[in-house]
């Protein structure tokens, strides 16, 4: 009997690590679906690196870890709209922590969630104008995102993106390339001391 193995095998107690694999960077899948005036999922911005047709109704796009993407879904019946929905999400890298959302596999890093129509309206509003400023959504900085939802989820109204917090925003992830998704934490919150 040969023995092909240059190492040992193993013992009660080692800690075994996979075989390495060459690192594939993760896709988040986001499953579009449109039957007129019935069931309409689309994305609203958002750069898929992948686009596949499924069938005449549904295809599946699938967007890089980091990138941002709007996803609108709405549906009716008979009686009327039953869901009417919109979620800025950031697609997340393997490892890292992720929340579900239906159609969307395998989740992302929720940074804006609205339900009913009057607010997924004001949300489109808020993308054309910034649009409107020559800069495109999916550049937008994520705390930008994390405000205009807890602005809307508290019934105010949220501030406008401008020019200068977008410069800023790209300054940032120019000057810390390892973390250009994370909020920044070296400015303290108001009226919190610093030590």
């Amino acid at each position: 009997m040969t023995d092909h193995s240059s190492a040992p095998p193993p013992r009660s107690g080692d800690i075994i690590l996979p075989p390495k694999e060459p690192r594939t960077p993760r896709l988040t899948q986001v499953e579009l679906t449109w039957i007129e005036k019935r069931i309409e999922h689309w994305i609203r911005f958002g750069h898929p690196v992948h686009d596949q047709i499924l069938d005449r109704r549904r295809r599946l796009v699938s967007f890089a870890s980091g990138s941002i993407f709007a996803f609108v879904r709405w549906a009716s019946n008979d009686f009327g709209t039953v869901v009417s929905r919109m979620d800025v999400v950031r697609a997340v890298s393997a490892g890292e922590p992720y929340q579900t959302l239906p159609f969307v596999r395998p989740g992302g890093d929720i940074l804006l969630k609205v339900d009913s129509w009057p607010k997924v309206e004001r949300v489109l509003k808020l993308i054309d104008a910034i649009e409107a400023l020559d800069i495109d959504p999916a550049d937008v900085s994520l705390d930008h995102w994390r405000h205009i939802h807890n602005r809307l989820a508290t019934g105010h109204e949220p501030r406008a993106y401008t020019v200068d917090q977008h410069r800023a925003w790209l300054l940032r992830r120019k000057v810390d390339p390892d973390r250009p998704n994370e909020p920044d934490a070296t400015f303290p919150l108001a009226g919190r001391k610093t030590p």
